[in-house]
């Protein structure tokens, strides 16, 4: 691969990884590249050896933002396996709730999470058994919700899959598979080899979790080819507050992920587009990747610039001129359901294809899978009753970012329309990852905590690093010098949610 050359040390390092920079700076940054001399119509060898490092690093960030959903299921899979182990029947299990302590895009600490990690290369096709009343969603590693045979359902289990709740045996096929399919099972057919499941169950009580983890431990994975005396036995490793990093990673090590992946999938993983904007960074499927010294230099500024652009769309409230407003006179964003797009039909699809246009809106994908994971038509069709509506805050009533030095107040109306409960939680504005605080094991708060309510009926929630004298049971903390990001989540949106009537006020700032 690519020599680093001096030159590239004294432009790319002193300029591009500056880019903290003023705009002015920039398009001098800019003008350095376009002003590069030629003699004689040919590239100097110094031009040639500063463009061929600077092509290397601009395919690094924009490879990055391609795969970023791939990047975060990677994260995932990678983090969860260094610390509970790796294999079909391991299915860690958050019986304490999920804390700071488990670094993971926007984890909400107020269900029973358990998250596992398939690779049908090596098993074949995979059998997941559901109890009744689990909810679930099955994807492949691109985060595709996986089709059902029929054409109604994608990858949801339980009440907005084709159980309708009841569970049962859910069969998943890899990618081409051309042998039997036996009766009995619901069959999802996945794009990639690489298996996704993430279950929630529900709690009623936050001070006995152990109903919801009980039905937790009725899940069960394995081969539908393997006889049931040879399966390996199921194992829930209890996963809260145990630390463990499953964030995207920022640094080579995303490509080296990416790599193990390629060589798993092959032609299953993308196109041959797709697969040349991996193998211009060196992924091919096969071959090593081996980048000299000075490569792996580019390429781990690469993936971390490619991050941190990815962080720019993420925190954004609108994306290429398309505002992700869910009401356009309050500050609160969603990448699918807002006023503006109501009802299941969107513009958009579960692949992020542009449903008018025909393109893959990379944008738009970009700023889902930077802070958050999954998605499915259960998450996005917001029947009432059913599924969950989620609004989420970047900036305060005045349009400014969340900052933890600051003390905040948020109004929510009478009546709150979720029929299962609602809560708000916070999250570290450099990762998304749960707001971590010594104040609080968990960053939620919701109507389980019974927060007070006003006589009118509205909640007065406070945001902020103290709380104000006497409103202890309605704060929420924040940590000092640390930007943040909140969620609103209302389970079992009632009608209200679903036809946007009801909106809770903008996060404001505290003189």
């Amino acid at each position: 691969m690519h020599r680093m050359h001096k030159n590239f040390l004294l432009t790319a390092t002193a300029l591009v990884i500056s880019m903290a920079g003023s705009a002015l700076a920039d398009q001098s940054r800019f003008g350095n590249l376009a002003d590069l001399p030629f003699e004689q119509n040919r590239p100097t060898a110094e031009t040639a050896q500063t463009l061929k490092d600077e092509m290397l690093f601009q395919e690094a960030t924009q490879g990055y933002l391609w795969a970023l959903p791939l990047v975060n299921t990677l994260g995932m899979k990678f983090g969860s396996e260094q610390v509970f182990g790796a294999g079909y029947n391991i299915l860690p299990v958050w019986k304490e709730r999920l804390d700071t302590k488990t670094l993971v895009t926007t984890p909400n600490s107020d269900v029973i999470y358990a998250m596992g990690y398939v690779d049908m290369g090596d098993t074949g096709p995979i059998v997941f058994e559901a109890p009744p009343n689990l909810q679930g969603i099955l994807l492949d590693f691109w985060q595709r919700p996986i089709p059902v045979d029929g054409g109604k359902f994608m990858g949801d289990v339980g009440l907005p899959g084709p159980d309708a709740g009841k569970g049962g045996k859910f069969l998943v096929l890899p990618p081409g598979y051309k042998g039997e399919v036996p009766k009995s099972y619901y069959i999802f057919r996945s794009g990639t080899n690489n298996l996704f499941i993430f279950l929630r169950a529900f709690y009623k009580d936050p001070s006995d979790l152990s109903p919801a983890v009980k039905l937790m431990e009725q899940a069960k994975v394995y081969p539908l080819n393997v006889p049931e005396s040879e399966r390996k036995p199921m194992e829930y490793p209890d996963a809260s507050g145990v630390s463990a990093n499953m964030l995207p990673r920022s640094d080579i090590t995303a490509f080296e992920q990416l790599k193990w992946l390629v060589d798993r999938e092959g032609r299953n993983l993308a196109g041959p587009e797709g697969l040349g904007i991996l193998a211009n960074i060196g992924l091919i499927e096969g071959k090593p990747f081996a980048p000299s010294p000075s490569a792996r230099t580019i390429l781990n500024y690469g993936a971390n610039v490619g991050y941190k652009m990815s962080r720019v769309v993420g925190l954004s409230e609108t994306v290429e001129g398309r505002s992700l407003l869910v009401w356009p006179d309050r500050r609160w964003t969603n990448p699918i359901n807002t006023a503006a797009e109501p009802g299941p039909e969107k513009s958009i699809d579960f692949h992020w294809v542009d449903r008018e246009h025909g393109y893959t809106d990379i944008a738009r994908r970009v700023w889902m899978f930077t802070d958050y994971y999954s998605i499915s038509p259960g998450m996005v069709s917001l029947t009432a009753g059913r599924g969950a509506f989620y609004a989420i805050a970047f900036n305060d009533a005045a349009n400014d970012a969340l900052s933890g030095d600051s003390n905040y107040k948020l109004t929510l109306p009478p009546n709150v329309p979720a029929e299962l409960f609602w809560s708000l939680t916070l999250y570290e504005a450099e990762n998304a990852s749960g707001l971590a605080t010594e104040a609080r094991r968990f960053p939620s708060l919701g109507s389980r905590d019974k927060p007070v309510k006003n006589p009118d009926g509205t909640i007065d929630l406070y945001i902020g690093p103290k709380a104000p004298d006497g409103k202890e049971a309605n704060w929420l903390a924040t940590a000092p010098g640390r930007g943040f990001f909140a969620i609103l989540r209302l389970y079992g949106p009632g009608e209200h949610a679903v036809d946007y009537s009801w909106k809770p006020g903008d996060i404001e700032k505290l003189k």
